[in-house]
């Protein structure tokens, strides 16, 4: 297959790396990712500014380009631009931290695999369920399997897999779990602090991820040792709300 790779880590991150190497061997495989980190930047595209690319170097043993721009923008210019035709599947990671509960909204990780998603192609996000140095070589191998099995999955159109994996050594991984996203919730910390010219600025000191969600879960399966794959789609449409709403009246102010 033709395989897009993606992520919000950069271009030259190692888990991109170590998931070409998995996907190398029996496909063609092409780099499209942001120049620098674009973590927490979720779905957002370049309108005001120029997106430039640079050519991957050399050295990297990586084909495809550098893009000054978000995750959703490398894919949209992979399929529309860059690449000599489309690509079979877009792969988007392997992120170093997990995207579970409410970090999809942010993950810009996750938000590529859905801009492959909403432009029609199989599509998937991967994590590693940590921020510590941490071999990614298991992780790309449970991708490189998830591309080999992808058409048995019944995975329908518009929809993206997004695949967490726990940072632990193969043997005490206890299988997959299939998962709703979890409502687990970030909650963060700020430093406030003055610089040089007594000028208020604040820092984001830390986040830990809420308790909420069951073994049905994202976030609670991948704390039990469990690879999650949770179907994600792009419409954020709350159907039962939906429903109630349009047993209400509601009327127009007056002109």
């Amino acid at each position: 297959m033709r395989l897009l790779l993606t992520n919000d880590d950069g271009a030259y991150a190692p888990g991109l790396k170590a998931l070409h190497q998995a996907l190398a061997k029996e496909h063609e495989v092409w780099v499209v990712a942001p120049e620098t980190e674009q973590s927490a930047v979720g779905h957002a595209i370049t309108l005001a500014d120029p997106i430039r690319v640079h050519p991957l170097t050399q050295e990297s043993g990586l084909k495809g380009w550098a893009v000054t721009g978000t995750p959703a923008d490398c894919v949209k210019l992979a399929v529309h631009e860059l690449l000599p035709s489309p690509p079979q599947m877009v792969l988007s990671g392997i992120n170093q931290g997990a995207n579970v509960g409410v970090n999809l909204l942010y993950s810009g990780t996750v938000s590529a695999a859905t801009e492959g998603a909403i432009l029609g192609l199989p599509a998937m996000s991967l994590s590693l369920a940590t921020h510590e140095p941490f071999d990614f070589s298991y992780a790309a191998r449970v991708a490189a399997r998830l591309v080999r099995e992808w058409d048995g999955l019944g995975v329908p159109p518009g929809v993206s897999l997004n695949v967490n994996v726990p940072a632990l050594p193969p043997q005490r991984i206890k299988g997959v779990r299939f998962t709703r996203q979890s409502n687990a919730r970030l909650h963060e910390s700020f430093l406030r602090r003055q610089d040089p010219r007594g000028h208020t600025y604040y820092w984001q000191a830390g986040e830990k991820m809420g308790t909420e969600g069951d073994g049905h879960t994202d976030y609670p399966a991948l704390r039990d040792g469990y690879v999650t794959i949770t179907p994600v789609e792009h419409d954020l449409t709350h159907r039962r709300a939906l429903e109630t709403l349009r047993t209400r009246a509601l009327e127009l102010p007056p002109a």
